[in-house]
């Protein structure tokens, strides 16, 4: 495998890093986590509708640019950089990946050209209350009613599934337990019965929802596949996700080590430059490596995904745990060597910090996903 980005990538990689330094400024981001969307509008059709990100790792046969995981952790990295607050991860990656891996070719033509062309957002409704991110976690019922089904259940931690136009939503045949019975319907978000509320998070530049599916009567049409069949399928879009997941978890860890570098060099004690303490030193020296190791991780992960290695399960895990790690080692380790400046609410970092700790148990904290790792190399 190359992990050298072609020219085109890197093109596809600037592109990306001139627009959001445009439109993902600190002040834009506080703006946008104020808004009820939870994100900017217009800088959400821009980047659909006229850069065709949305698009990226979408197969031309559906309407989308047909490029590859590698492209997509490609700009999804830079999107961390710049904590980009937009529904592209819930839409592009997560409902478009379950949809990829679960549909029928007539479903995949008729729902994804639209989450392409950014006009369709799509969420994707897996995890309960109760928090599990496996197939036990899955408890809502869909019941055959007629020519349909009958939906009831509850989601919760939906990401962008306030705002969403679409929801994904995993349900499972009454009496059945595990991975078997468990279906995926395509629901849209104004469907009787539907009712959704933004839920208090810590992390407001990514919002997350809760959704309540009061005997919610769909078509036939709506069922993603086969019924009963979903949770293999559900299962490799979680993985696709998660390395898309780790590429931007390591492009924000990145941007906190070069804020830190930057701090470290203009803040003065005891008249002389913070940075050039040794202890910070060494500091700063152990996030470079943390960031470093967990791009590499996610660099394999995503030749992996393009390629569909037969290893991805445990690749995907890795790149996802050791992304998580570094993260939250940089944002925790920066937001000291800011001290006190860093928690008030006009310097970025705090930010980040909080997006590390959301991003940390979306889709698996690191235990998960090393447990996923050992049970595949046989331990």
């Amino acid at each position: 495998m190359d992990f050298a980005f072609t020219e085109e990538q890197l093109e596809l990689r600037e592109m990306a890093r001139a627009f959001l330094a445009e439109h993902s400024t600190g002040d834009q981001i506080r703006a946008a986590m104020a808004t009820p969307e939870g994100y900017d509008v217009k800088v959400w059709e821009q980047l659909a509708q006229e850069l065709g990100w949305t698009a990226v790792a979408i197969p031309e046969a559906h309407g989308g640019l047909g490029l590859t995981s590698v492209e997509l952790v490609a700009l999804v990295e830079v999107m961390g950089e710049a904590l980009l607050c937009a529904p592209f991860f819930s839409s592009a990656c997560l409902a478009a990946n379950a949809i990829l891996e679960t549909a029928r070719d007539e479903q995949k033509g008729a729902l994804l050209s639209g989450i392409a062309e950014g006009t369709t957002r799509a969420a994707l409704a897996v995890t309960e209350r109760n928090g599990k991110v496996g197939p036990e976690g899955v408890e809502a019922i869909a019941v055959r009613d007629g020519t349909g089904y009958l939906i009831s259940g509850a989601k919760h931690f939906v990401v962008d599934g306030h705002s969403a136009d679409l929801i994904v939503v995993a349900a499972r045949r009454k009496g059945s337990d595990s991975a078997d019975g468990i279906s995926l319907f395509a629901v849209p978000a104004e469907t009787t019965g539907v009712s959704r509320k933004a839920l208090p998070t810590m992390d407001a530049t990514r919002r997350l929802a809760a959704i309540t599916l009061q005997e919610v009567r769909i078509g036939e049409e709506a069922l993603l596949g086969e019924e009963g069949n979903a949770w293999d399928g559900l299962e490799r879009a979680h993985q696709l996700s998660a390395v898309a997941l780790a590429a931007e978890q390591v492009g924000g860890a990145q941007r906190c080590l070069d804020m830190a570098v930057a701090y470290s060099k203009e803040r003065e004690q005891y008249g002389r430059p913070i940075g050039s303490f040794q202890a910070l030193k060494h500091k700063m020296a152990d996030m470079m490596i943390a960031v470093e190791a967990a791009r590499s991780a996610v660099y394999y992960a995503a030749c992996a995904a393009a390629e569909r290695t037969d290893n991805l399960r445990a690749v995907s895990s890795m790149a996802k745990a050791v992304a998580t790690e570094a993260y939250l080692k940089c944002a925790g380790d920066a937001l000291q060597i800011f001290g006190g400046v860093g928690f008030t609410f006009e310097y970025d970092i705090h930010l980040y910090f909080k997006r590390a700790r959301s991003s940390a148990s979306l889709l698996g904290d690191p235990t998960y996903h090393r447990e996923r790792v050992a049970q595949e190399i046989g331990l």
